[in-house]
């Protein structure tokens, strides 16, 4: 059965582009013009990933990102002309797996189809109950929550990974390369300061609102998270 791509973008050159490249490659496609009817098509879980730009009519990318993230975990790679890296942080935060701007080489387009394929088939074929602690702070990677103390603490799927990570490797440095490579992909060609942004996220969820000193910077070499308090 072909892997099915919803495409939403409302550049119709790019579309029809976008999508007789994928047909090529094998892939079944479906366009939508519109944020609103991308949405409602993205919803009836009918599609294997959805490239999803950020300009759109009706319901803008990242609006239609975050209510799509609601109750689905359908892998998304934005597109976008935008190249600030807030605007990438933003996707990514809303929960995409990945970004490619434009204008892009249609060869690292389906490169990044393919690893985020890969990525999802391998998560949803070998699902890992675990729990993990630190500081207080309890991960639970199945059911996909975190607490402090019995607190909920809500993040994004960005956070939760992050977190996760620095949680399986407590005591542990790890760089910020690394933390690329585990969390974004060994692929990811976007900003290394993506880390940092992300840490104080963290920071500001956990730490700051719990008065407790988790994760931690060692200087000149990376993150580690450590079981103190302040």
């Amino acid at each position: 059965m072909a892997t099915k791509i919803l495409v939403i973008e409302d550049e119709e050159k790019i579309a029809r582009f976008v999508e007789l490249e994928l047909t090529h490659e094998g892939y079944e496609v479906r366009k939508s013009t519109d944020g609103r009817e991308g949405l409602d098509l993205a919803l009836t879980g009918a599609f294997d990933l959805v490239l999803l730009d950020i300009m759109l009519p009706g319901l803008n990318g990242l609006e239609v990102m975050r209510r799509l993230r609601r109750s689905s975990d359908v892998p998304v790679i934005m597109l976008t002309a935008r190249d600030a890296v807030m605007d990438k942080v933003s996707g990514l935060d809303m929960g995409a797996d990945d970004y490619v701007t434009k204008p892009f080489a249609i060869e690292e387009l389906l490169a990044r189809i393919r690893v985020t394929l890969r990525k999802h088939e391998k998560t949803e074929s070998a699902p890992v109950h675990q729990i993990l602690e630190c500081g207080g702070v309890r991960l639970d990677s199945s059911a996909h929550s975190v607490e402090y103390d019995g607190h909920p603490i809500e993040l994004t799927k960005k956070e939760f990974d992050l977190l996760e990570l620095l949680l399986k490797n407590k005591n542990i440095v790890l760089s910020r390369d690394t933390i690329i490579e585990r969390v974004w992909g060994y692929d990811y060609m976007g900003e290394t300061n993506v880390v940092d942004v992300y840490v104080r996220y963290l920071r500001s969820k956990i730490d700051d609102a719990y008065g407790i000193n988790l994760v931690q910077t060692v200087r000149g070499v990376g993150y580690v998270v450590k079981d103190e308090r302040l």
